[in-house]
């Protein structure tokens, strides 16, 4: 039983992860995790990604 209740927050870890991760491709980031992201042009890239 401990098996399948671990087994499940990692399936649902994973699942929220995945489901960030679409949802601020859809919305234009190119770098997901980085503060500048929405400011980041198409062609250039964010400054802050670059540091």
């Amino acid at each position: 039983m401990e098996n399948f209740i671990v087994a499940a927050i990692l399936v649902l870890a994973i699942g929220v992860a995945i489901f960030y991760i679409v949802k601020a491709k859809k919305s234009g980031k190119k770098c997901i995790g980085c503060p500048h992201a929405d400011s980041c042009g198409k062609s250039g890239g964010c400054s802050g990604c670059k540091s």
